[in-house]
Order: C-alpha cells, then sequence, then structure tokens
C-alpha cells in the first residue's frame, strides 16, 4: 500500500482515524438482540494522501470528520444487520462510495454481546480497498 514518490523515496498513504463513535443499534442474532437493541462502538481509519490538505491548510482538501460521522452513524442506527460482520462491510462501501478513499478500515465492537463471562467488547475488524481507484503504486 503506497502512495506516492518524492525523490527515491516512497510514502505509504495517509489516514485519518476516528475512534470509539459510540451509537444504539438493533443488529444480531438473537430476537431479543433486534427487538432491544444495544451499544455499538465503531473505529475507522481513512486511507488517502493528506499532503495537498496539509501544505495548503485547505479543507477542501481533505475529507470531512462530520460527514463521515454521519454517515457511520446512519448505517448503525439504520437497517438492522444480524451479523456485525455485515454491518461492518455496509459502512466500508458506504465509506468508499461517498468519499476520495484509496482504503478504508472498519472495527465494529459489540460491548453488550450476548456471551456469559467479562469482556471488553466482541467485534470484528476489516480492510476495503477502493476498487475505481485500485491497488496501485
Amino acid at each position: 500500500m503506497s502512495g506516492g514518490k518524492h525523490g527515491n523515496e516512497v510514502f505509504g498513504l495517509d489516514k485519518i482515524i476516528m475512534n470509539d463513535m459510540a451509537f444504539y443499534g438493533y443488529h444480531g442474532v438473537l430476537p431479543q438482540e433486534r427487538e432491544l437493541g444495544q451499544k455499538f462502538v465503531v473505529d475507522v481509519e481513512l486511507y488517502l494522501d493528506l499532503r495537498a490538505a496539509g501544505v495548503h491548510d485547505d479543507p477542501q482538501m481533505t475529507v470531512s470528520y462530520a460527514d463521515v460521522y454521519e454517515v457511520v452513524q446512519r448505517e448503525v442506527t439504520g437497517r438492522p444487520c444480524k451479523l456485525i460482520e455485515a454491518l461492518a462491510e455496509r459502512i466500508a462501501a458506504r465509506l468508499l462510495e461517498g468519499f476520495p478513499l484509496q482504503e478504508v478500515l472498519v472495527r465494529v465492537k459489540k460491548p453488550a454481546a450476548p456471551v456469559p463471562g467479562h469482556f471488553g467488547y466482541m467485534g470484528v475488524e476489516i480492510r476495503r480497498l477502493n476498487e475505481q481507484v485500485g491497488n496501485r503504486p
């Protein structure tokens, strides 16, 4: 995963990190999860070249955190999924469709998963490439 070249050096992609976005949703396999709902926590990492935004100090050359947050919120609070894997896929697809990203990482955490025992959360993490951009050097 490389973003660009400068002289003989190859640079990786930059990333915007948005962690611990918490929403209430109705995802789960069990009927009570889909009826009562629960808290879901989402992290995203957005991979893109941020050099121009940094050099020019121009908000138009980056991605709006508020817009990304709104997309994630809409997916988590929207149509229920049985699996958080499916929810993560939906979030990744919407972000890749709506923003000039080369890659996205989505982590969906379920702190109240219906599993006996003590734990911080159960979750999934996926990485997806933007097929429109491709995996070019």
